[in-house]
C-alpha cells in the first residue's frame, strides 16, 4: 500500500506544470485528486482545517491550455466546490501544492 499524498508547504510551480507522459491522459469524468488550501496559520502555529486530498472530478480540459490545468467538481464532505484552471503539481518527492490536482496514488 502506498503512503498518502503529503502536502508541500509552498504554492505550485511558476507557470502551469505539465504532467508526465507515462501518466494518463486528463478526460472529463475522471477521478483525480484535489489538495485543498486549508485554513490560515493561527498566530499559535496551529491550523483549523489543515490542507487534505479530496476526490474531485474532471469537469473541462480547457481549449489552449495545456493538459495539466483543468476545471474539476472538488466532492467534500460538506458539499460540492467547483473551480477553473486548476494546475496540476507533483513534487518528485511525493508532495503536492495546495489548490492543485494529481493523478490519485496507486493502492
Amino acid at each position: 500500500m502506498t503512503e498518502p499524498t503529503e502536502i508541500s508547504e509552498t504554492g505550485p510551480a511558476e507557470g502551469p506544470v505539465t504532467a508526465p507522459s507515462t501518466l494518463p491522459s486528463p478526460a472529463v469524468g475522471r477521478i483525480v485528486h484535489y489538495v485543498s488550501h486549508g485554513s490560515p496559520v493561527l498566530e499559535d502555529g496551529t491550523q483549523r482545517y489543515r490542507a487534505v486530498c479530496r476526490a474531485a472530478v474532471i469537469t473541462e480540459i480547457p481549449d489552449g491550455d495545456p493538459v495539466s490545468v483543468l476545471s474539476l467538481a472538488v466532492l467534500n464532505p460538506t458539499g460540492v466546490f467547483f473551480d477553473q484552471a486548476v494546475p496540476y503539481s507533483k513534487n518528485a518527492d511525493g508532495t503536492c501544492a495546495a489548490g492543485t490536482w494529481h493523478w490519485p496514488e496507486r493502492v
